[in-house]
C-alpha cells in the first residue's frame, strides 16, 4: 500500500493567521469568545477551548468583554452593536473574505443588485449579505432568481470564496443567458480563493493516480466538501473528520491511497489518519518518503 499526500493540503494562510492572533490574545485577555467556530473544524475549536477561547452562537450570548470575529467574517450591524456595548473586537476575518465583503458593499452602494454565488446558510455568505444590505441575494442556481420578481437592470456577481471555479463559470453562463437581454449592465468579479483553487487542482491531480481518496476535514466545512465533491468524480472518495472514522474495509484491493485535507484541518489530524492507514498494512509507505 502506498499512501500519498496532496502537494497542497491542510491549514491555509487565513486560518493560520487567525490562530496566531487568538493565541497571542489569549496571553493578554481572559474569557475570549468567538462569534461561531473560528473555522469549521471541531479539533481546532477544541484546541481553542482548552486555551479559554470558546464559541458562542450570537452576539446576544456574549458575556465577556472580548469577542473574536471568525475567519468567515460577520456583518456590519454586529460590529456596530458590539462597539456600542464596548466589546473589544479581535477581527480574524480572512483578508480575502474581507476583500469580498468590501466588493459586496461597493457594488451595493453603486446601485447594483448583488448576486452572491454561494450557500445562503454558510456563515461567510451570511456576512456578505450583511455588507450588501438589502441589495444582496445568495443563490446556487439561476432559477432561484426567477422567483424574486426583480427587474435586474444592473447585476453585480461575486462568489463565496470556496466555491468551485467550474461551478461558478457554469452559473455565470446561465445568468448571462437568462438575464443578458434584460440587464443594462452585468459586472462579474472573481472573488474565489486562489489557495482553495490550488488545493482543488492538487487534489484532482492526486485522485487521478489513486485508487481511493481520503478527504480530511469538518463535515460543515465548505472548502472540505468542495474537495470531496471534486475528488468523487474521479475516484472512490471518503470524507472523515477524525482517524477513528477510517474503515479498513474501504481499502480492500486498493494499492494507492490519496490524502487531502481542508483548509482548517490541523497537521496532527492528518498525521493521525495516516497512522491509522499504516496500521492496516505494516508494509505501507508514505509516497513522500520514497520519492
Amino acid at each position: 500500500m502506498i499512501i500519498e499526500k496532496a502537494q497542497e493540503l491542510g491549514l491555509c494562510f487565513g486560518v493560520k493567521r487567525a490562530l496566531k492572533m487568538l493565541e497571542g490574545a489569549a496571553g493578554k485577555h481572559q474569557g475570549i469568545e468567538t462569534l461561531g467556530p473560528i473555522a469549521h473544524n471541531q479539533q481546532l475549536v477544541e484546541r481553542l477551548i482548552k486555551m479559554g477561547i470558546k464559541p458562542v452562537n450570537s452576539l446576544s450570548q456574549v458575556q465577556g468583554e472580548v469577542l473574536a470575529v471568525t475567519t468567515h467574517g460577520t456583518n456590519p450591524e454586529v460590529l456596530s452593536e458590539a462597539k456600542a456595548r464596548h466589546i473589544h473586537i479581535i477581527d480574524t476575518t480572512c483578508p480575502l473574505v474581507r476583500k469580498t465583503q468590501n466588493t459586496a458593499k461597493e457594488l451595493a452602494q453603486a446601485g447594483f443588485s448583488v448576486i452572491i454565488f454561494g450557500e445562503a446558510e454558510h456563515s461567510e455568505v451570511k456576512a456578505l449579505l450583511g455588507w450588501a444590505k438589502d441589495k444582496g441575494t445568495a443563490v446556487l442556481n439561476v432559477k432561484q432568481l426567477d422567483r424574486l420578481g426583480r427587474k435586474p437592470y444592473r447585476l453585480g456577481v461575486i462568489s463565496q470564496t470556496t466555491q468551485l471555479q467550474s461551478a461558478l463559470m457554469e452559473f455565470v453562463g446561465q445568468l448571462v443567458a437568462t438575464f443578458g437581454s434584460k440587464a443594462r449592465e452585468i459586472r462579474i468579479i472573481n472573488t474565489l480563493c486562489g489557495i482553495a483553487q490550488e488545493r482543488q487542482e492538487s487534489a484532482v491531480s492526486l485522485a487521478k493516480r489513486s485508487d481511493i481518496m481520503i478527504v480530511i476535514g469538518g463535515y460543515n466545512s465548505a472548502n472540505t466538501n468542495r474537495l470531496a465533491e471534486t475528488c468523487s468524480h474521479i475516484a472512490e472518495t471518503h470524507l472523515v473528520e477524525r482517524a477513528d472514522e477510517v474503515n479498513y474495509i474501504w481499502f480492500a484491493g486498493k494499492q494507492r491511497i490519496g490524502i487531502t485535507a481542508g483548509a482548517s484541518t490541523p497537521e496532527e489530524t492528518i498525521e493521525e489518519v495516516i497512522a491509522k492507514l499504516r496500521s492496516f498494512d505494516t508494509d505501507a509507505v508514505v509516497a513522500s518518503e520514497v520519492i
